[in-house]
Formats: structure tokens, sequence, C-alpha cells
């Protein structure tokens, strides 16, 4: 069951994080929206503009991989608590999520410098709103993971 558990907390944490993401770009009128730019990138489909494609097909290249990739972490994070490292509790939710969102940087900078063609947006604020967002991640996986796992201690401390 943990494993059923923690598939269902990484896609809650992902459609947070996702919204999270959203929010922010509407707020800023920023490009900040993950799907398309991870759609984009993955279909090589960055528009003549610099912009993302809006592209029916690419949101949902974007979608899968972005899903496919949160549950992915959520398991590496079920293997860390299985291991020994760290409780199902909000401390350790917001400091994985903090070590989850320098990887997930690193991992998006390297991604850029790499493409042929990345779409131009403020890489800087990107990958800086990449580590809060992941934050949000580590904190909806590990409360929602908290939720169905039902441990004998407090969440909060």
């Amino acid at each position: 069951m943990k494993l059923l558990y923690v598939i269902l907390a990484g896609l809650a944490a992902t459609a947070a994080m996702t919204a999270f993401l959203y929010i922010l770009s509407h707020l800023t009128h920023r490009v900040m929206q993950v799907i398309k730019i991870l759609g984009t990138m993955l279909t090589n489909r960055t528009q003549p503009d610099g912009s993302p494609s809006d592209a029916v097909s690419t949101k949902v290249v974007g979608t899968v991989a972005h899903y496919a990739l949160g549950v992915l972490f959520a398991i590496v994070y079920l293997a860390l608590w299985d291991s020994g490292v760290g409780l199902v509790s909000a401390s350790w939710g917001l400091l994985f999520g903090l070590a989850h969102g320098v990887i997930g940087m690193t991992l998006w900078y390297f991604f850029f410098m790499l493409h042929p063609k990345p779409p131009l947006i403020r890489l800087k604020t990107y990958l800086l709103t990449q580590i809060a967002a992941h934050v949000v991640f580590g904190f909806v996986l590990t409360y929602v993971y908290y939720l169905l796992l039902q441990p004998a201690y407090e969440f909060w401390w």
C-alpha cells in the first residue's frame, strides 16, 4: 500500500506544484508554466519568436512527462524514508522539497544549456522559482502521504 499511497501523493504534489507555478505566472506575467516549457523543449517546438508552443500535443507531452517525473521523485522520497532518512513530517517534507528544488534547478539549467533552441524566458527567475515550487511539492507530497499512511506521530514538527 505504501507504493500506491506515495504514487497518489506524488500526483497530488505535482498538481499543487503546477498550480503554484501557473498562479505565479499569472500574477507576475512571466512564463513559468512548467508543462508548456517542458513540452516545448521535449518536442523541440519553440516558436519563431522564442515563446513556448501552445499546441495541444506539446501540452500533452509536457503534462505526461511532468507527472511521470513527479511520481518518480515521490518514489525516491519513499525510498529515503524507508531507508531511515527523515520522517514523514512537515519539517522533513520541506527539507526534501528544498533539496529536490536545488536538484531540479540544476537539471533545468543544463537542459536549457544543452537544448538546441530553448524557449526565451527569464531563466534565472524561472530557475529560482523552481526551488520554491519544489518546496511546495515536497510539503504536499509528505502531507498527503502522511494522511494516507496515518502514522502514530504528529505531522507538524
